[in-house]
């Protein structure tokens, strides 16, 4: 994928390890250690959540806040409430009840370091915090912007979004699904948490409804994207590599854009998609270069 003048001289690598670092300092923060009878639940939470991952969501919530001049202290608390929800998905995702996985992040699943009941209850601790984060005062002195991020993380998460995606690509295994179909899917299982990772900042920036839906659509193109080269990678990584165990969307007939496209084609529409999500962006200018550099990072990861 190409890059324009303003991505050229981005240094995401170094600016996606800033953020990661920013947030989390803020997860330890909101995701204390503690004593009592109930410690092995807030460790399990810990495991599932810290020190791992891309923090992808959590880049994309900073770097929209930061087109609005928001806070970075709030941007950061929402980012980190973000990934708590994507790590609840995660836990959930990898029990033998779902995807079966004991890898993640490339460590054990948190249903292995722990045992499953732990992990459910990890994982449904988690998603209650990050919208009590949400809900608080120190995310905006607003309380109808934070009525905002609540009901759209809501939406996102739920059963029109990330929960109702996991429940078709589960019905979907051993199932022959066209391009649309699976479009669909990834779109609510990944994109729709992606998306409003991306809509968080303006939401956060009381931003007009335009900047709003044009993030919302960048977001939109992004996790399509992103999807897209995940299941590329399932097919051409390594588990060492990306952290992951590889090519199990094949063994357990899973509906991927690469099923249904072969990989050059697949790859190939990975990076239309990129170059649509990067094209939301033209009015915000050079400020918003490092989301443009995300774009083409998604489709050119190997991990």
């Amino acid at each position: 994928m190409s890059t324009d003048g303003y991505t050229s001289l981005v240094d995401l690598p170094n600016e996606m390890a800033r953020v990661a670092m920013i947030v989390e300092q803020a997860l330890e923060v909101l995701l204390p250690d503690t004593d009592g009878a109930e410690g092995r639940l807030a460790e399990a939470m810990r495991y599932a959540t810290l020190g791992g991952g891309k923090r992808l969501r959590a880049f994309l919530v900073m770097e929209s806040a930061s087109l609005f001049a928001v806070s970075e202290t709030c941007a950061a608390r929402v980012a980190a409430s973000v990934e708590m929800l994507h790590a609840y998905s995660l836990a959930h995702d990898d029990l033998p009840a779902m995807d079966n996985d004991d890898m993640r992040r490339g460590k054990p699943s948190t249903h292995r370091a722990f045992d499953e009941a732990t992990a459910i209850l990890a994982g449904d601790a988690l998603q209650c915090r990050a919208f009590e984060i949400l809900a608080e005062h120190d995310t905006h002195s607003d309380s109808l912007a934070r009525c905002e991020l609540v009901a759209a993380l809501g939406a996102a998460a739920g059963a029109k979004g990330m929960a109702g995606g996991q429940m078709i690509d589960m019905l979907a295994e051993g199932q022959v699904l066209d391009g649309p179909a699976v479009t669909r899917l990834q779109a609510l299982k990944t994109g729709r948490l992606i998306q409003y990772s991306a809509e968080a900042g303006a939401i956060l920036g009381r931003a007009p409804s335009h900047q709003r839906h044009l993030l919302a659509a960048y977001g939109r193109d992004l996790g399509a994207a992103f999807q897209i080269a995940d299941d590329l990678l399932d097919v051409e990584g390594e588990t060492a590599e990306i952290g992951k165990t590889v090519g199990k969307d094949a063994a357990a007939g899973k509906a991927t854009m690469v099923s249904v496209l072969g990989v050059e084609r697949a790859r190939a529409h990975a990076d239309m998609l990129a170059q649509q999500a990067a094209s939301h962006l033209d009015g915000f200018g050079p400020r918003a270069a490092n989301l443009r550099a995300l774009a083409a990072f998604v489709v050119a990861r190997r991990n």
